[in-house]
């Protein structure tokens, strides 16, 4: 006598699907280059796969990056070194010649008797040399610098013209 086969199914048996196997689908997924075979879906991208409906939102195109506005910060550069350069000057000619006045005291910046860099003074200092004695406005010779400085201060020493920049005037000075 012969047994009957077992109720359930059976792996082995020809035109049975495996276990967790839905009808018509393939084992294992298509291999690239490879034709279907048919009755099997395509794989997505080859010719035949049903196409998915765009996103329901557009992407959002990438920002511009930032570009910065080299002319306004180059700009900006130039007015801070010309403010520099306009403070610095008017900082050094603040103590200079043309701001003397009767009885500062200047000091000589320089060794030189044709163009001395003098410079007021604190009359306290120890950098004091001379004393102004006259401040006289216009233009002068170095003969008639001495003649107008014996008229306003008879003990004087030493004579400075300034000349150039419409502010030309003569000091009478003495020994501090």
């Amino acid at each position: 006598m012969t047994t009957p086969p077992p109720q359930g199914q059976n792996p082995y048996a020809q035109g049975q699907q495996p276990y967790d196997q839905a009808p018509g689908q393939a084992p294992y997924p298509p291999q690239q280059g490879f034709p279907q075979q048919p009755g099997y879906p395509q794989a997505p991208g080859q010719p035949g796969f049903p196409q998915q409906a765009a996103a329901p939102y557009s992407p959002v195109p990438p920002q511009q990056p930032k570009r910065k506005n080299w002319k306004l910060i180059r700009s900006i550069i130039i007015v801070v070194i010309v403010a520099g350069f306009a403070i610095g000057g008017y900082i050094a000619s603040r103590d200079d010649a043309k701001t003397a006045s009767v009885g500062n005291c200047m000091h000589r910046g320089n060794s030189s008797d044709t163009d001395p860099d003098l410079e007021v003074v604190d009359c306290g200092s120890a950098k004091a040399q001379y004393t102004v004695l006259a401040k006289i406005k216009g233009s002068f010779t170095q003969t008639t610098a001495d003649t107008k400085c014996a008229a306003e201060a008879a003990d004087y020493q030493y004579t400075y013209t300034e000349t150039g920049d419409g502010d030309n005037f003569l000091l009478c000075l003495k020994d501090k």
